[in-house]
Order: C-alpha cells, then structure tokens, then sequence
C-alpha cells in the first residue's frame, strides 16, 4: 500500500496510530530488519506526514518493544529477543494445549467445515506472507470455537518477539510441513479427541524449537541473548 494513503477521517484512526501499525507491520514481516536506523524526517517524507505523528510512532513502538531510542545515535529496530521468544513460546504452547482440549469437545460441524476451509486456503497461499497470516487467523479460529478470543487476544500483546521469528521460521520451514501440522490439528479436533488435540498443538508449536537454531545461523545479527536458544535445547533433550 502506498504510504500516501494514511489518511485522517472520522471513521479512521488518527495519524500517529496508523503510522504505527504501517511500521509495526513492516518490522514483523522483517521488511525493515533489526538494527535498521529509522529517521523522523524520512518516515515523514515517506509517508507524506508532518515530524509529530511520526515522532509519536516511535515512541509507541518502542514501548511495544520494537524501537530502541539510542541518545545522540538515532533510532533503531530492535534486535529479536531469543529469551522473550523462547518464553512466550512456553507461555504459548502452555494456552493453546488447553484451547485445544476445549475447542475438540466444542466444535460444532459449521466450525470444522470453517476450519477445513482455512486449510485450503493454506494450501493456495501465494507467498510466505500470505501463509503467515493464514496461520495466524487459524489459531484466532480455534481460540473463538473455544471461546477464549479474549485470551488469545491478551496472547497477541505478549508475542511480538515471536511472532517476528516465526516470520523467518516461515520462510525456511516447509509449507508442507505447517499445513500437515495444521491438518493433523483440525483432524484431531473433528475427531472430538481432547488429548490428540493438545498432542497435535504441542507438535505444531515445538516446530518452533527445531527450525530456530537455522534461522539463528542464517541470521545472527538479527537476534540478541541467544545463549537462552541452547538452554532451550537442552532441557527438552
């Protein structure tokens, strides 16, 4: 989308909340990479925007963790935090185990077609992009049939560091691989089979584990604390 396209009405938030998640975006989907240097009066060019709605940007993305302010040097993306992604994937794991269980006693024939949908639409994604919002509406899906969005939405605030690793994550692991994950979820949860569910979610969100120690080759600068990646490792051995 255009940058020039942030505009200001009624119905639309204001500037400095939309630049924010033009940003936020661009930094997750790793379009601007850790340790890019952002400038105010660039941004504002860009996007056709006086220097305050930027300026407010910023500070709202860094408190979300996403800029680093550094005095009399400029501002900066972020590097990934390995031990924040390693503990909200825990924290993750941990949830989404007991939203399955709920969501294989609850879901009804309208949420399993909806769900074998979603597969197919997986299954046609054009682009890594793609596939990751799909898999991110998916496990949005299967919280609402447990009736736990509000607990996936308080999930959403915690995972920032994550879910910009499971971008590159997405980008290296087989889409094959993620939607047979994917499909072995709705299968067990069509099957109404509490424990087969959380076997199958917990499979899914370990991938994580096991692809992670690539990307940190491939990427190195790109993360920081990474020592937490090996200690990961060794307790699940």
């Amino acid at each position: 989308m255009h940058p020039a396209t942030i505009r200001h009405s009624p119905a639309q938030a204001p500037f400095a909340a939309q630049l924010q998640g033009r940003l936020r975006q661009r930094i997750m989907r790793g379009e601007l990479p850790p340790g890019t240097r952002l400038s105010e009066q660039e941004i504002a060019d860009q996007y056709r925007l006086s220097r305050q709605p930027v300026r407010e940007a910023f500070i709202r993305l860094a408190g979300e963790g996403l800029l680093e302010v550094r005095p009399q040097r400029g501002t900066f993306v972020t590097r990934i935090d390995m031990e924040w992604v390693l503990c909200t994937r825990f924290i993750r794991e941990s949830v989404e185990a007991d939203i399955l269980r709920q969501a294989a006693r609850d879901a009804t024939p309208a949420d399993l077609d909806l769900l074998y949908r979603q597969i197919a639409l997986q299954e046609a994604a054009p682009d890594v992009a793609g596939l990751a919002q799909l898999d991110e509406e998916f496990h949005a899906m299967l919280a609402g049939i447990a009736g736990k969005t509000r607990v996936w939405t308080h999930l959403q605030q915690m995972k920032i560091h994550l879910d910009r690793a499971r971008h590159l994550l997405t980008a290296l692991t087989p889409r094959d691989v993620i939607i047979g994950q994917h499909r072995a979820v709705v299968e067990a949860v069509a099957a109404a089979d509490p424990d087969r569910a959380e076997a199958a979610i917990r499979r899914h969100l370990r991938r994580v584990l096991q692809d992670l120690p690539e990307v940190l080759k491939l990427s190195p600068d790109h993360f920081t604390r990474t020592d937490a990646l090996a200690e990961a490792l060794a307790a699940e051995i």
